[in-house]
């Protein structure tokens, strides 16, 4: 781990990834789900700069309603929500740009509690940027940048007062039933009585939006997909011909998940150089790129019970669209729900 302070006041970066770290990580998922029955590709590498202004331009279709319910919940409860939480440090999971989290960062300064701001992500590029605004737009607001993997680094959050952590984007939704867990049972360990998680999660509504959400009329999200193979041929050496896939997005009803796969148009063989891999794909072959999953709230609100937090607020859009959720640790902590078969 490295610490840096930056010539910018109380701004400091805090970096787990280490030299080469996403090429490594990168690489083993690659060989990995591409060696599975049937093939898959983790949805992170979706996100270089090209697939971080898809994702911008994706946020404003028509189609794709979340970020706009998300923004409108928080604009409307985050006063609410900055007094509940009595938060003295803003932990973001994937900040990306931070621009989600400005409505916090307001509410919990007026509050009068908020003392440190703390985004997390693995793009040490974006997070730099994202920092350098924060801590310029923000006079005394001590901001720590942390470049790290929230699925692997949790325990190695600086622990600085009171705590809110925020999840939003619905990105919870990415992770499977068994991620999930792993996840709120590892953020619980992390967390002290009294601290929170604010969590932004999709809601089981019609299959037509829902679908509709992830294949938009523009063929943004199509590019967007196909982007992952474009980051391939780029960091490992690959020869994916990226429009020889079309993209796929399909509703699981038994799983409550929303799939996006990559369909090969015809049969081939990809090489990989740095890998010393060649894949075959038969014509119509899929694989799976991202899933999304969708939730009831008695659903996701058992799986916060089960990992220990109690549940103190939910909020919701009129439609029933989307759900913003405030969960704490309970104070004092009892005893942990009883996890059945």
């Amino acid at each position: 781990m490295s610490v840096t302070q930056i010539p910018l006041p109380l701004l400091y970066t805090v970096n787990h990834l280490g030299p080469g770290h996403l090429r490594r990580a990168l690489a083993e998922d690659v060989r990995t789900g591409l060696t599975a029955t049937p093939k898959w590709l983790p949805p992170k590498w979706f996100y270089d700069a090209t697939g971080s202004e898809l994702y911008a331009r994706i946020t404003r279709l028509p189609e794709y309603y979340p970020a706009r319910r998300e923004t409108a919940i928080l604009r409307e409860h985050a006063t609410e929500i900055a007094a509940l939480s009595g938060a003295e440090t803003l932990v973001e999971l994937g900040s990306g740009t931070s621009e989600k989290s400005e409505l916090l960062l307001g509410a919990l300064t007026a509050a009068g509690t908020l003392r440190t701001y703390m985004p997390v992500d693995v793009d040490a590029v974006t997070l730099d940027a994202a920092a350098r605004r924060v801590a310029a737009g923000h006079s005394g607001l001590a901001v720590w940048a942390v470049c790290a993997d929230f699925e692997r680094h949790l325990s190695r959050l600086p622990g600085i007062g009171r705590r809110l952590v925020a999840f939003l984007g619905g990105t919870v939704g990415n992770l499977d039933e068994r991620a999930r867990t792993s996840f709120l049972d590892g953020l619980h360990a992390t967390l002290s009585p009294g601290d929170g998680l604010l969590l932004g999660a999709d809601l089981v509504k019609d299959t037509g939006r829902l679908v509709a959400a992830y294949d938009d009329r523009a063929g943004v999200t199509a590019a967007f997909n196909r982007n992952v193979l474009t980051v391939i041929n780029r960091e490992l050496g690959a020869d994916f011909v990226p429009r020889a896939f079309e993209h796929v997005a399909l509703y699981d009803g038994r799983l409550h998940r929303v799939e996006m796969r990559l369909r090969a148009t015809r049969p081939m063989r990809v090489h990989i150089r740095d890998l010393a891999m060649t894949v075959p794909f038969r014509a119509g072959e899929e694989m799976r790129t991202e899933i999304s999953a969708k939730f009831y709230r008695y659903r996701l609100e058992r799986e916060l019970l089960l990992a220990g937090f109690t549940v103190t607020r939910w909020y919701s859009d009129p439609q029933g669209d989307f759900a913003v959720v405030l969960a704490t640790v309970p104070q004092p902590r009892g005893h942990r729900a009883y996890r059945g078969g």
